[in-house]
Order: C-alpha cells, then structure tokens, then sequence
C-alpha cells in the first residue's frame, strides 16, 4: 500500500479522444497502471494512476489538456469477499470519508488492485497500515 499521484484528465466526450491520449502515453513509454472515466454531456474526467505522472503532466500541458495531480491510495488487496468492507469500516471508524474509489481484479486472481481517495490519505495510510 502506497501514496500515489493520480491525475484527473479532463477530455472531450466524443469517440477517438481517449485512443489518443493512449497512444501519446503509450508513445512516451508511460504505462497506465488504473484508469477510471466519468463522463458528462460535454467532457470527461479521466482519473489514472500512471508510471511517470511528471512526464504525463508535461504531455497534457504541451497539448493544452486540463490534468490536475492528486493523491490517493494505491492497494493491492485481497481477492476475496469482505476486503473493501474491511478497508471501509477502519477507515469510517476513524472518520474518513471514501471521495471515490475504482478497483479491478480477475476472478481466479489472489489480489486485486484498489484506487481509493480518502479524506485524509496520510491518515488513510496509517489506519490501514495497522495490522
């Protein structure tokens, strides 16, 4: 479990957009390790966790795309039921709030991968940290 940089990318929702910020990262040799897209009538937010956000940033900014940096927790959990419920109820019981999480594993994996943004991340980390 770590503290990681995700960027919000904020995109036009219309077909090929995403394709071509792939392919440029891809370009760049950055690897996409997460990805989450929210979408509305006229933009998308792209959240990605990325292997050299720094680089990726200065990508958005040369090609005039909107990406703000933040920090969320980046953990590899369980693949079992009751592994989010656990993680939720430590971080309630310490009154941190979930903003918003994405997750993803495959069904015959042991772990899976978990991007959480708390309230408080350091926070976040410590409570989760404790065994």
């Amino acid at each position: 479990m770590d503290i990681v940089k995700q960027l919000s990318v904020f995109l036009a929702n219309k077909p090929g957009t995403l394709a071509v910020v792939c392919e440029e990262l891809a370009r760049q040799n950055i690897n996409i390790y997460a990805l989450t897209i929210s979408d509305t009538v006229d933009h998308a937010v792209v959240r990605m966790v990325v292997s050299d956000t720094q680089k990726a940033l200065h990508i958005f900014g040369q090609h005039g795309v909107l990406a703000v940096e933040n920090d969320v927790l980046f953990i590899e959990n369980s693949n079992k039921p009751g592994s989010l419920a656990n993680i939720a109820h430590k971080l309630s019981a310490a009154k941190i709030n979930i903003e918003y999480a994405y997750l993803a594993t495959s069904p015959g994996s042991k772990k899976g991968l978990l991007i959480l943004r708390p309230s408080n991340t350091k926070k976040a980390l410590e409570v989760l940290s404790k065994e």
